[in-house]
């Protein structure tokens, strides 16, 4: 029987946002436009940090590690939207819906995991200044960098195993538009308990762990502020953190307002952390950073012709 469902449950469809056919031309505009931006601008602060050797610090490093990770974040979900929409086709292959979550968890793990690395930099630099570049070593980020990828890889590997003993009936119909992990086991034919118990565990070590190592390096960065007489210095501190706290703001509360949406309008939520905060990434760093914002003008001008 359980082989059966197996078979059976070949095909998921993915239900996707919205099933009105005269909305399906707006839908492929609108996420083929987020997804080209999104691509091109973390792809352009990732040749700026690389081209520029102004830039060659800490901070830019992890900034370029989290531009690579927001390109192959978008690139696990939206193609395979696109390609739905204009198929007129909700299909997805079992195996294709697997290796869709274990992607998925990996690139959305690592985003987490980077902004706590970055903040946890960020706190070096102002409390630490006199000694930033001797801990903030290339060494120390290569292997914090790793040390995440290494993390985030095994914890999603064991979730892909555990989510292969399950078994799906026939016509498992997904009500989102990609297929994510909470939603696929609630459509599980067999029973979730250790699947469960183990998102659990992993939502602790994923969400509340790197949350907690923001919120406690920030708290320093604040007490260290309110400690300098010197109003240009508070200023010049603050505006080092700015872009990395709107980055982290934007992260942390879409994706918290998806967990507290109804079932039926997660979807809809998910598209803010999933798509937006990886196009908008690019423009909050870029706007608010001097240095890359010259990096960036650099570059351009170097590939215009003429120039």
């Amino acid at each position: 029987m359980e082989a059966g469902n197996h078979t059976a449950a070949s095909l998921f469809l993915l239900l996707g946002l919205s099933e009105d056919p005269e909305l399906q031309p707006l839908l492929f505009g609108l996420f083929l436009s987020m997804y080209l931006v999104s691509v091109l601008g973390n792809l352009l602060i990732i040749l700026a940090v690389s081209s520029d050797s102004r830039l060659h610090t800490p901070m830019y490093f992890f900034l370029s590690n989290l531009s690579f990770v927001d390109i192959c974040f978008v690139s696990t979900t939206v193609p395979k939207m696109l390609v739905n929409i204009q198929a007129q086709s909700k299909d997805i292959s079992y195996i294709g819906c697997l290796t869709q979550v274990y992607f998925f968890m990996i690139f959305a793990g690592m985003d987490g995991f980077l902004l706590t690395v970055m903040a946890y930099d960020r706190f070096v630099a102002i409390c630490h200044p006199l000694h930033y570049m001797v801990i903030m070593n290339a060494r120390l980020c290569v292997l914090l960098v790793l040390m995440c990828w290494f993390v985030i890889f095994w914890v999603a590997l064991v979730h892909l195993l555990l989510l292969r003993q399950l078994t799906f009936c026939a016509g498992t119909e997904i009500p989102h538009f990609f297929c994510e992990l909470t939603q696929i086991l609630k459509v599980a034919c067999s029973d979730t308990l250790i699947n469960g118990i183990f998102l659990l565990v992993t939502t602790v070590l994923l969400g509340v762990f790197p949350l907690t190592g923001i919120l406690l390096s920030y708290s320093q960065i604040v007490s260290s502020l309110m400690r300098m007489s010197s109003a240009e210095g508070k200023y010049k501190a603050f505006s080092a953190c700015g872009s990395h706290l709107s980055v982290v703001s934007l992260y942390y509360g879409t994706s918290l307002g998806v967990y507290l949406t109804s079932p039926r309008g997660s979807s809809t939520a998910s598209v803010m952390y999933t798509v937006v905060t990886p196009m908008l990434n690019p423009f909050i760093y870029s706007l608010r950073n001097r240095d890359v914002k010259g990096a960036l003008g650099r570059l351009l001008s170097r590939g215009a012709p003429g120039v």
